[in-house]
């Protein structure tokens, strides 16, 4: 929880991401809908990513958990220091579509930077690295090329960073394994689960947000905790890739088959689209 609400403005935008994330769950969203609106007294997420259930749900509290420990940095300060944030993106945005300059960023060693520094570095290196994509290697250093685009990318919207920054003054923000957060709920909490995804072919799997992978023992986790937050009567909703792996995982559960999402990780883009993907729920 913030020490105190930031001063700010009432924006004219709705509360959306801020950063590109792979696997982003705005066309699902019409499809988790009839559970989404179900009464809670708390809204828990453990992989928040990108945050497009929890901003397009505003719900007055929240916990919000990720493993990866800058990403959950960056949401705080979006929630504390808004302003600050702003203020050195606009510095970073004119050299938006400086190569050099993205990989003199990218190379900074975090440890000597702010809070803030790091938070904002953190946007500029989503908004201006190849496809959005955020990887790093076994060290947890970021590592992805830098990208092409035929206009310099727009770091930020001050309206969508305050409209996300007043939706995020209810949330406690925590970066911690999924296991620790699905850990802390109870009876009455609305819990909503996006993983990385058990892959559809041996060459299709990407875990690469953290430095540890998150493979077919971490889904066998997953599952076990899932059913024990079943057991203190949470209400759980979880997305995963339609394969007979995870079905197997989930057998006393109602498993909804989505047809023809759209994959935008795929370097491909003819290989983006038609994907099947599961809603699996408890109630």
């Amino acid at each position: 929880m913030s020490p105190a609400a930031p001063v700010l403005s009432p924006p004219e935008a709705r509360p959306r991401p801020f950063v590109k994330w792979a696997g982003g769950k705005g066309q699902l969203l019409p499809h988790l809908q009839p559970w989404l609106q179900a009464r809670c007294s708390r809204y828990v997420e453990p992989f928040l990513g990108g945050g497009a259930v929890f901003f397009h749900l505003r719900p007055g509290r929240a916990l919000l958990g990720d493993s990866n420990a800058r990403l959950v940095e960056t949401y705080e300060m979006v929630r504390d220091r808004p302003s600050d944030l702003m203020a050195l993106l606009d510095q970073h945005q004119a050299h938006a579509s400086n190569a050099d300059y993205y990989y003199e960023v990218r190379s900074q060693q975090t440890e000597e930077l702010s809070p803030t520094e790091r938070a904002a570095r953190f946007i500029f290196l989503n908004k201006t690295c190849y496809n959005g994509l955020y990887r790093v290697n076994r060290r947890g250093q970021f590592n992805v090329p830098f990208g092409r685009y035929r206009t310099p990318p727009q770091l930020y919207d001050q309206d969508v960073l305050t409209a996300a920054s007043l939706a995020l003054q209810g949330a406690v923000l925590a970066c911690q394994d999924f296991a620790a957060t699905l850990a802390q709920v109870a009876e009455s909490d609305l819990v909503y689960l996006d993983p990385p995804y058990d892959p559809l072919s041996p060459t299709a799997n990407f875990t690469g947000y953290t430095a540890r992978a998150f493979g077919r023992s971490e889904q066998q986790r997953l599952a076990e905790a899932f059913a024990a937050a079943d057991g203190r009567g949470a209400r759980l909703v979880l997305n995963n890739s339609d394969t007979p792996f995870i079905r197997d995982l989930y057998p006393s559960y109602r498993c909804i088959a989505v047809p023809g999402l759209r994959r935008a990780i795929n370097s491909d883009a003819t290989k983006r689209s038609g994907v099947t993907e599961l809603v699996i729920t408890n109630f």
